[in-house]
């Protein structure tokens, strides 16, 4: 899906505006230390300081590629309080790729990301990203230009008015969800007002949007979209609280919970976790104290045996958690997905199962993630045909129905394989 550029000022002509923002990046600290990562390895730190007088190296990393350095990474302080953070890729000794990534410092303390630049081996441009800050100075938009090409990609855009759909209520915790494709937008639980039920805990406003930064403000990722896609697919008459989870704060989880709570989620879907059991703690507190609530939660997909090695939260001992776990279509573990004899309830087909990515593009996507909607979709179905049913019924339910596998004759899972969650046949 492209985006068309969006011009800075009002006003401003298209053209007239790649023009001046040709001009600014010309300028730009990332664009004069591109010409400099051809100047040699990291003995040339001397040089890079040379170009910005005033600088000061802050760190440098070296990582081996069978055995030699492969890449470096600099970071270069500025007078003006900002940093380059310069990341070159030469396995072998041959320069491959570079990367540029320039931030300002923020008028309140801290840094934030401006400009991006990628060159390959000889240095040569080959992309810029800029990102564009509205008057709060929260990022709004990012401008990508790769040749003639550019995209203007929203990334935090208002919610579309509408109306509650009704329906089966399920809270979906992931990085958001993209609210402006029409088919995700009619899905929406809302109130009286029009007000969408769910809410952003990573930058604490009431848009949810479906981005993860964690990994970089200039390459953000995308996940809730495609996994709220199935439970829309195959629980068609559910409405869907979304959640942005609070990355900068994992505490506030307890303040997710409690808000899904409030709203009358009864089923959670949590296709998501980590390595570290502190920062589901305050999760593990508050969905502990909400019995009538289920999490349907992913098992991983590191390839591991959690029981022994565990992930979070699907690791954590909750009566009202499932915890899912992929498989092929012929009832296999899937390849890279998790299981445990303990902590890991079923394994459902979660392999290139088909989903309307971000972009509202038609696509495959398979892992653990994958099969954690198919499961709560399949409890969203049962919960309205049975309004009565608890939690803890449900829960029951779907462990009913796990069966074991023809592929396998030990699985290494607490009850077994589930082959089709679109089924709601109980034993």
């Amino acid at each position: 899906m492209r985006y068309a550029l969006r011009p800075y000022a009002a006003g401003i002509g298209l053209a007239a505006a790649l023009t001046a923002l040709t001009a600014i990046a010309d300028e730009t600290p990332a664009r004069r230390a591109l010409a400099w990562a051809c100047m040699g390895g990291s003995s040339e730190i001397g040089s890079l300081q040379r170009k910005f007088p005033g600088s000061s190296l802050l760190d440098v990393r070296v990582r081996s590629f069978r055995g030699q350095p492969g890449q470096s990474q600099h970071v270069l302080g500025l007078p003006s309080g900002g940093e380059l953070r310069i990341t070159k890729v030469f396995p072998l000794g041959q320069l491959r790729r570079v990367s540029i990534e320039f931030y300002t410092p923020r008028s309140g303390g801290g840094l934030r990301a401006y400009e991006a630049v990628g060159g390959d081996g000889a240095c040569r441009e080959i992309e810029t990203r800029w990102i564009d800050y509205d008057l709060a100075d929260r990022a709004e938009h990012l401008i990508i230009r790769r040749g003639d090409d550019h995209q203007d990609v929203p990334l935090n855009p208002p919610v579309p008015p509408g109306r509650d759909p009704g329906g089966v209520l399920v809270a979906v915790i992931d990085t958001g969800l993209n609210y402006q494709l029409p088919n995700i937008a009619a899905r929406l639980a809302r109130d009286e007002g029009g007000n969408i039920l769910g809410y952003d805990f990573w930058d604490d406003d009431a848009r949810p949007f479906d981005i993860d930064t964690g990994r970089s403000p200039f390459f953000p990722l995308h996940h809730g979209t495609a996994v709220t896609s199935i439970i829309l697919r195959e629980a068609p008459n559910v409405r869907i609280a979304p959640y942005r989870f609070p990355r900068p704060d994992m505490a506030r989880m307890a303040d997710v919970v409690a808000h899904a709570d409030a709203v009358g989620a009864r089923i959670v879907n949590l296709a998501m976790g980590s390595n570290k059991a502190e920062d589901w703690r305050a999760f593990e507190f508050a969905a502990r104290a909400r019995p009538h609530m289920l999490f349907v939660v992913s098992a991983g997909n590191n390839g591991r045996d959690i029981d022994s090695s565990p992930v979070y939260p699907a690791a954590l001992a909750l009566r009202n958690m499932v915890t899912v776990t992929s498989a092929d279509a012929f009832g296999k573990l899937a390849e890279g997905s998790n299981w445990g004899r303990t902590h890991v309830d079923i394994m459902a087909p979660g392999e290139r199962v088909a989903v309307i990515d971000h972009r509202g593009v038609y696509s495959q996507a398979s892992g653990s993630s994958f099969a954690v909607p198919r499961i709560a979709a399949l409890a969203a179905r049962w919960l309205a045909a049975n309004p009565t049913w608890t939690a803890k019924r449900l829960k029951q339910a779907i462990l009913s129905r796990a069966r074991p596998s023809p592929r396998q004759s030990i699985l290494p899972l607490a009850y077994g394989w589930l082959p089709d969650p679109t089924d709601d046949y109980l034993p």
